[in-house]
């Protein structure tokens, strides 16, 4: 299940889209090769666009696109006038939300970009091609200063609605306040009706100029996508530059900036873009999985890779997801809901050991890097592109172990004890239980509290001593098992006594690796 476009947004995730950031500048462009070369970086909330400058010999009288493409357009509300246009229908006039009016010398107009007969899809990233025409009103007089429309024209709709200009001319002379349509701020205080369509009835002069035009080369749609300082597959490290991949194959090459503060500027709005989108997603693909199944976090990171005939490793991309009591490794985004079902590389987080890499530790020049082991499997070294990224994966990691733990409520364990096979089980509410022989229920010989656990040791294979403390006393029990599956019953140790932690410590879950 993809995106519904039909969907309204909930208060978060307007907040999430009101974070994101619109920019532009002036970049230098390579493919890592040759010389770099000028062009224009745009980024919206969904898409970054590099555009080249067309300067050409144009007639200047503002035509509105030949072609029905989706586009982006911003403005500036004005303090006096606000967007400076008036929109018809509607979903309850089966008719999409269509500009009707723009007027003359006000934002709408100064932009250039907006013509009668453009349906407006967006709002800020939020659809409104559902809402009803007063809904719609509301949405575009709260939308705040700075208002991102995507729209797209519809030619065959201009000369209804310039018939429909003149009958609303008729009807505003009998009762002013009858007009249908987003009256602007000066209209709605008495001021005169004088405005214009676009290319109405009363278009401006034509003139000819030397027009500057930016063309678009290359779109990268920001959802799910793949930023990285790296040279692709290395631990090497490119100066003042990134690279930005996407979902559907687009990537922009090497951009160059200027200096290193330029760079941390776009990375962190491009970053912030596409954590923004990513977790919108994340949300919708929530809304079909149970309250145990439901994702933590999604997003790229990158696996350490062995070269058995060369000295170095390399590095493949990998997007990483938690989901319910799974940790997952895909080759390639899930785009559906079958997807999810589809991974080819998975952890239970309750037997999964996460450890964050000291600076010390890393291997080689890759930064930012933590280390996922499971029993029985290779441990995976992986990176992140920011300190604030492993951030975000370490508290969802707590976050998703927490949730496991709790619907998991109790993990048992064959074990030997004092020479006889009996079961050692880790309950949510109970803590350590030990019964002789699984088959016999019931016979419980000893439990403890999780809170009573004063330490442990083992020999790395099979012999494990839990040291507890009695009650009201400061006297310490020792109890020494034997399990076949020792890795597996102390990880999910691990996991149990950090639920505990973060049920009497909620803080516990928002605490940052030093």
């Amino acid at each position: 299940m993809r995106i519904n476009p039909t969907k309204m947004s909930t208060p978060i995730e307007e907040k999430i889209y009101q974070n994101l950031k619109v920019r532009t500048g002036t970049v230098t462009v390579s493919d890592g090769k040759s010389k770099p070369i000028p062009m224009r970086l745009q980024l919206s909330m969904e898409v970054l666009k590099l555009q080249r400058e067309d300067v050409e010999q144009s007639v200047n009288h503002n035509k509105p696109p030949l072609d029905a493409k989706e586009r982006m357009v911003q403005i500036t509300r004005q303090k006096v006038g606000g967007l400076g246009l008036s929109i018809k229908g509607g979903a309850e006039h089966k008719l999409p939300v269509l500009i009707s009016r723009i007027y003359k010398g006000q934002a709408a107009d100064h932009c250039g970009q907006l013509f009668v007969g453009d349906a407006i899809i967006k709002v800020n990233g939020e659809y409104i091609t559902a809402c009803h025409h007063d809904d719609a009103v509301n949405i575009l007089r709260n939308a705040g200063d700075l208002v991102v429309l995507t729209v797209k024209h519809y030619r065959a709709a201009k000369p209804f609605l310039q018939k429909n200009d003149k009958e609303e001319k008729l009807d505003n002379v009998s009762n002013e306040d009858t007009e249908d349509g987003w009256i602007s701020p000066s209209r709605r205080a008495g001021s005169p009706r004088s405005g214009h369509s676009r290319h109405g009835s009363n278009a401006s002069s034509v003139s000819i100029n030397q027009e500057k035009k930016w063309l678009d080369i290359i779109t990268v749609p920001l959802m799910m996508a793949y930023v990285t300082r790296y040279i692709f597959g290395t631990d090497k490290l490119r100066r003042n530059a990134f690279e930005v991949r996407g979902l559907n194959g687009s990537r922009t090459g090497v951009i160059h900036c200027d200096d290193s503060a330029i760079l941390s500027q776009w990375l962190k709005y491009i970053t912030d873009n596409i954590t923004g989108v990513t977790h919108l997603q994340m949300k919708l693909y929530n809304r079909n999985f149970g309250v145990g199944e439901r994702i933590e976090y999604m997003g790229w990171v990158n696996e350490a890779v062995s070269n058995s005939n060369q000295p170095w490793q390399s590095y493949r991309p990998r997007f990483l997801a938690l989901k319910g009591p799974d940790l997952l490794l895909f080759e390639t985004p899930p785009c559906n809901i079958g997807d999810w079902s589809r991974c080819a590389l998975s952890f239970k987080v309750y037997q999964t050991m996460f450890r964050v890499m000291k600076e010390s530790e890393n291997v080689d020049e890759r930064q930012h890097c933590f280390l996922a082991q499971s029993p029985g499997k290779p441990p995976r070294y992986l990176s992140v592109e920011t300190r604030q990224e492993l951030l975000r994966v370490e508290a969802a990691w707590h976050t998703a172990v927490c949730s496991a733990v709790a619907h998991l409520k109790s993990k048992t364990f064959p074990v030997t004890f004092n020479g006889r096979s009996s079961a050692l089980t880790l309950e949510w509410t109970q803590g350590f239980t030990l019964a002789y022989d699984i088959c016999t229920a019931g016979e419980t010989v000893w439990r403890y509290k999780f809170s009573q656990l004063r330490g442990s040791s083992d020999d790395g294979k099979s012999r494990l001593k839990l040291h507890f403390q009695e009650p009201e006393s400061i006297a310490i029990e020792t109890k020494e098992l034997e399990c076949s599956q020792l890795q597996n019953l102390l990880f999910c140790m691990h996991a149990f006594l950090t639920a505990k932690v973060a049920a009497v410590d909620p803080t516990f879950l928002t605490s940052t690796t030093p």
